[in-house]
């Protein structure tokens, strides 16, 4: 495997480098002075991704509900050469995927056998505020194609947009899981315009999205009955308690997955069955919660193709071409730089 270190970000141990964990303590703290001391109350969904929820959200990917990962998937083995393509037909010049989320990797490998079957030089480099997942993610792409060179980042590319040093090709910038779909719309503007500031002429995004849909489909993909995103709902409390010293009584809390037509956009509650009063002694925070009374932690937007063209737009970014499934469920787009 061969394994670019950052300094800033790494810290090396013996021959193997140890991706160290980013500190983001201060960052709990001041989400949780903004989101639980007003009404409605919300958490941001950058928080259900510690090391327990990263593993339970790939464990959520494989259930029989939650087709946006097996429909991306689909999409990527059908199209993974004409995407690479798309990004240029010089077989000489270096290609960077640069992946913001990159989790695991576990789909990304597909993407990255055709590019390194089409181009003589690659580099991964790919950004999530895990470092167990990005650990992950090194093992199994440098197993799977020792050639790719390797430049992971441990970093919340919400709150602190990574800068990209130059790069003597082209760079393709991949957002996929429908990750986009996490944010408001101003805040996926903002990531998206952050994003295009870091790249040049000639290089593009890679962009996926899940489209609407009926909503009983919507609602199963995110209240599956086994349970797995209900227990990934309540993590959020979990780490709160390990890491602030919180005291939820996370059985007093229910899973609630909601439709909301009018923000086009499945929601993700938190809801306390009881009057309960809440400690976070880190924080210096009492919170009394009513019966009935929800925390909103995760919302997932669902785009029409007039809604994701004029996202790409006002981000500065010109749609090149798009990739869908047969149902036309999801939706992988190039874009290049306006």
């Amino acid at each position: 495997m061969n394994l670019t270190i950052d300094l800033q970000t790494f810290e090396a141990k013996s021959l193997a480098p140890s991706l160290a964990p980013l500190d983001t303590r201060e960052a709990l703290i001041d989400e949780v002075w903004r989101g639980l001391r007003k009404r409605p109350r919300s958490l941001v969904p950058w928080m259900l991704y510690d090391s327990e929820g990263s593993s339970l959200f790939e464990c959520i990917t494989a259930l029989p509900e939650y087709y946006p990962s097996r429909t991306e998937r689909g999409i990527l083995e059908n199209y993974a050469e004409a995407i690479i393509a798309a990004t240029g037909p010089d077989y000489f010049r270096p290609l960077r995927l640069l992946e913001l989320g990159a989790g695991t990797a576990a789909k990304t490998g597909i993407l990255l056998k055709a590019a390194a079957r089409m181009r003589n030089e690659v580099t991964y480099f790919p950004i999530d505020v895990s470092s167990d997942a990005l650990e992950a993610a090194c093992d199994s792409i440098g197993c799977l194609l020792p050639t790719v060179q390797l430049q992971p980042m441990v970093a919340n590319y919400v709150t602190h947009p990574p800068k990209l040093e130059r790069f003597k090709g082209s760079t393709l910038a991949m957002y996929v899981g429908s990750s986009i779909g996490n944010f408001s719309p101003q805040e996926a503007r903002t990531i998206l315009r952050n994003l295009r500031s870091e790249l040049r002429a000639g290089d593009a995004l890679l962009l996926g999205t899940d489209m609407v849909k009926d909503e009983a489909t919507l609602v199963r993909a995110y209240d599956d009955k086994a349970g797995v995103t209900a227990a990934f709902n309540l993590n959020v409390l979990h780490r709160l308690n390990r890491e602030l010293g919180a005291n939820f009584d996370t059985g007093c809390f229910r899973h609630q997955a909601r439709w909301n037509r009018a923000e086009s956009r499945i929601e993700m509650h938190l809801e306390s069955s009881r009057d309960q009063c809440v400690d976070i002694p880190a924080a210096q925070l009492s919170v009394q919660f009513a019966a009935f009374e929800s925390i909103h932690t995760e919302s997932s937007y669902k785009f029409t193709r007039k809604t994701l063209g004029a996202l790409l737009n006002d981000a500065g970014f010109a749609i090149q071409q798009t990739w869908t499934d047969p149902r036309q469920w999801y939706a992988l787009t190039l874009a290049g730089l306006l």
